[in-house]
């Protein structure tokens, strides 16, 4: 049984709202904001702030009602949104206690799916994101190192000692190069280049690795969709784990909106559909409504003919794709699959003569 909301916010407006509150904290540092547009403000922050008590509330009655692992992330944002700033009322100074509300940047987070995944591709890539960090710091170390022995005696003021000269090689290992720091003797510049160049290197390794990470995330995650899809349409919950992985990686998924045309009487078509939620309507002399587990656009792909019927989502649909080249590859390898396919295609047009 589902817990009623108590005090719902969606996600949008729970970013809105800490967005307008941090704009509130930033405006209530600035020395010309005084008498009631500070009050304003404060009462902004407050009225803020009871929203996320609510919020609180609420996801504690979900957690509760549901003893689901996946809230904890929202309860530890929500509960931080409500006990930091409450925190800074009772005991810090009244000039910071407004500062503390910047808490609210970790809203944002509190139901992205984006981070999660972030987490999840730096907890896979973690080795390899180790090993090159380790590589920068080897680097600028050893760049201090060498700018201490070249520009010592050059600049003594900048260069005295290697935790000066680490200023200089973090710059120029980011690339940044504030300018606060040169080198003036040749071999110190021919040294700066170097960094520099090895530290657009590693910067592209950190960026490969996380963009490697990212992919393979996506494609795991996709994998795992499609495979619960296929397993769901009944003309595939025969096949062995090895056939499904097959048809998993030749299936495209999609969600259609209801009354979306998914296909037009006479359009050339390239590929054909699996129903796995929801009902379409076939447009023809006596309109045909298939639902999940059914199959439409066949024909197409057998006889190479136009479309023969328009057809469009009755309600939201949930779709599987199958394309011609990999209708041909599924033939060849799932000849039983291909037989019934053709044979339904055959009946729908009423080729099929009884034996």
């Amino acid at each position: 049984m589902s817990a009623r909301p108590f005090f719902r916010i969606s996600a949008a407006v729970s970013a809105l709202l800490a967005v307008t509150g941090l704009f509130a904290v930033a405006a209530l540092t600035t020395p010309d904001v005084t008498g009631r547009t500070n009050i304003a403000l404060d009462a902004v922050l407050v009225a803020i702030w009871a929203a996320y008590v609510l919020q609180l509330i609420d996801t504690v009655i979900i957690q509760r009602a549901s003893r689901s692992r996946d809230r904890t992330p929202a309860i530890a944002v929500d509960v931080l949104a409500v006990v930091v700033p409450l925190g800074a009322f009772l005991f810090a100074g009244s000039r910071d206690q407004s500062l503390y509300c910047a808490i609210w940047l970790l809203k944002p987070l509190r139901d992205s799916t984006f981070f999660r995944m972030l987490g999840r591709v730096v907890a896979n890539e973690a080795r390899n994101l180790v090993g090159v960090t380790s590589i920068f710091g080897i680097v600028l170390f050893g760049a201090a190192l060498a700018a201490y022995l070249i520009e010592r005696d050059v600049q003594p003021d900048r260069f005295g000692s290697i935790p000066q000269a680490m200023w200089w090689a973090v710059v120029t290992l980011s690339t940044t190069g504030y300018g606060d720091e040169i080198p003036q003797s040749f071999a110190g510049r021919i040294l700066a280049g170097l960094v520099m160049m090895s530290g657009i290197g590693i910067f592209a390794l950190w960026a490969g690795i996380l963009a490697t990470g990212f992919a393979e995330e996506v494609r795991r995650r996709d994998f795992v969709r499609n495979w619960q899809l296929v397993a769901a349409v009944p003309l595939f919950q025969k096949l062995s784990s090895a056939a499904l992985v097959e048809i998993v990686r030749a299936l495209r998924s999609r969600v259609v909106p209801a009354g979306t045309v998914i296909c037009r009487k006479g359009d050339v078509g390239d590929q054909m559909f699996f129903i796995v939620e929801g009902h379409v309507s076939v447009a023809t002399p006596n309109p045909v409504d298939l639902s999940a587990g059914s199959f439409f656009g066949e024909m197409a792909l057998i006889t190479g003919e136009p479309r023969s019927a328009t057809v469009s989502a009755a309600t939201e649909v949930s779709l599987l794709s199958l394309y011609a080249v990999d209708f041909q590859v599924l033939s060849s390898s799932n000849p039983d699959i291909a037989e019934v396919i053709r044979k339904t295609a055959l009946e729908r047009r009423g080729m099929v003569t009884k034996e």
